[in-house]
């Protein structure tokens, strides 16, 4: 008799099992289903979203295409002869290169992909301005532009258009108040957001009246797009929650009003469903995998704790190091301050989020690395130009410049000339703005040397290994 109950619970216990194996895996095959009859959706509203970061005009013209086409004119002499006897083809491909813009592959040899075309003949500034770019000549869906000079752009803009009698822009104008940008590729956005913002009560009414902010100028790097997906929060100190609404604070020029912002919020809700529908870049190269597996052990013993784990059970733990561990610039931490981090939690830009804003963030995030080999260069002020360098901190270029459209392979990252000081025969703003000088204030390749735990031989193979992320 005790035999036989026993057998019943067995038997009770092994059919219980079964049922909810089985339960399980219908409950799972519903989630998929569900998740692929939700997928054209999502993919419609992004194939919106990018159609209308590219076409929508949220913001003034900055220049008309007559003024494009007349800034070589006010180029420095070598390169003013040079585009004098070119084409008008090859001196177009001369201005993309110089101001690092990339043909829309929409409208090739029309307006730019970082530029909406209003239909009058103007250019108009979009997102993609710092957020698309390329990568050894190879344009990548969502790699941060680091060849981007918009400082030099719109100084010769400016200068184009008052010897034309041409009226100036907003940008034309603001950038005699405050930096765009002192290098190619790095920017002072958020000085703009908080300059501007601080013009706007919560619900976004112009108040023209109110003291300028003090305004800590400085340097830092456009982040990959397709990281967001990960975040919960934005940039590099992850302050602000994210949220479509995030997505539009540049949009906050004078003549921007709050019914304006309203009426775009599902525009933004398609452009944020289209930047988080971006995929990491895989290495274009070959990799040596029993070096990367070798790579990956050393990795998640000195790197995983910040930057997570990778693979089919990774996990990115989004965690803000304190700024005395990690030890890079600061300046970009400390720019905000209280009161405008306080401003922004307070403001509708948060509205659409119950997610907190971290009004006093201790130090910077430290990124997931999906892709990371694209993004180039390094830290968060763009200071550091290959992986190779983050490794070897003791070997970072204090002065260094990049070629147009080289990559290195064997450090991983921009192919650079490195100089002890600054290099003769610079003359003219853009081609000072070609060379990156860590000395400077917010410009510092300072920190982050977490590399010293790695023996010469792990960090070649943690080298190996960021290859395969």
């Amino acid at each position: 008799m005790g035999c036989a109950c026993s057998k019943n619970r067995k038997w009770w216990a092994v059919s219980w099992l079964l049922k909810l194996t089985l339960a399980g895996l219908a409950l799972a095959s519903v989630v998929a289903q569900a998740e692929e009859a939700a997928r054209p959706q999502r993919d419609v509203l992004a194939e919106r979203g990018y159609r209308l970061l590219t076409t929508t005009p949220y913001l003034p013209p900055d220049f008309d295409q007559q003024t494009f086409d007349e800034l070589w004119r006010c180029w420095e002499p070598a390169a003013r002869e040079r585009a004098e006897k070119a084409s008008p083809a090859e001196r177009r491909r001369m201005a993309f290169q110089r101001y690092g813009l990339v043909d829309n592959p929409d409208r090739p040899g029309g307006v730019a992909l970082q530029y909406v075309d209003d239909g009058h003949g103007n250019w108009v500034m979009n997102c993609l301005a710092c957020h698309q770019g390329t990568v050894a000549g190879r344009v990548i869906p969502g790699v941060a532009n680091s060849q981007f000079d918009l400082q030099t752009l719109i100084e010769e803009v400016r200068t184009t258009k008052l010897r034309a009698g041409k009226p100036l822009a907003h940008l034309d104008r603001a950038s005699l108040l405050m930096p765009l940008g002192g290098s190619i590729g790095t920017t002072n956005a958020v000085m703009f957001g908080k300059f501007l913002l601080a013009y706007r009560d919560r619900e976004l009414v112009v108040h023209k009246d109110r003291p300028r902010p003090e305004l800590v100028n400085h340097d830092h790097d456009a982040p990959a797009w397709w990281l967001l997906k990960r975040k919960t929060h934005l940039y590099c100190d992850g302050f602000a929650p994210k949220g479509h609404r995030a997505l539009m604070q540049f949009l906050l020029i004078p003549s921007n009003g709050p019914d304006r912002f309203r009426s775009w919020e599902n525009d933004y809700r398609a452009i944020l469903a289209w930047i988080e529908s971006l995929e990491a870049p895989p290495w274009p190269g070959t990799v040596d995998r029993s070096l990367a597996e070798r790579g990956k052990v050393a990795f998640e013993r000195v790197c995983a704790e910040c930057h997570g784990t990778y693979g089919s059970n990774g996990h990115w733990p989004e965690k803000i190091v304190p700024l005395d561990v990690v030890g890079t610039d600061p300046v970009r931490l400390r720019s905000l301050g209280l009161e405008g981090r306080k401003r922004y939690a307070a403001s509708w830009f948060t509205g659409d989020t119950e997610l907190p804003t971290i009004v006093e963030p201790a130090g910077y995030v430290a990124p997931p690395l999906d892709g990371v080999w694209a993004t180039a260069p390094y830290l968060h002020n763009g200071s550091v130009p290959t992986l190779w360098h983050i490794l070897h901190p003791d070997d970072r270029p204090r002065i260094w410049r990049r070629t147009a459209d080289g990559y290195d392979e064997s450090k991983v990252g921009l192919e650079v000339t490195a100089y002890e000081k600054m290099p003769d025969g610079l003359s003219g703003a853009s081609p000072r703005r070609q060379v990156f000088d860590s000395r400077l204030p917010s410009k510092s390749a300072a920190g982050h040397r977490f590399a010293d735990e790695l023996d010469e031989s792990e960090r070649s193979a943690v080298l190996e290994y960021l290859k395969t992320l």
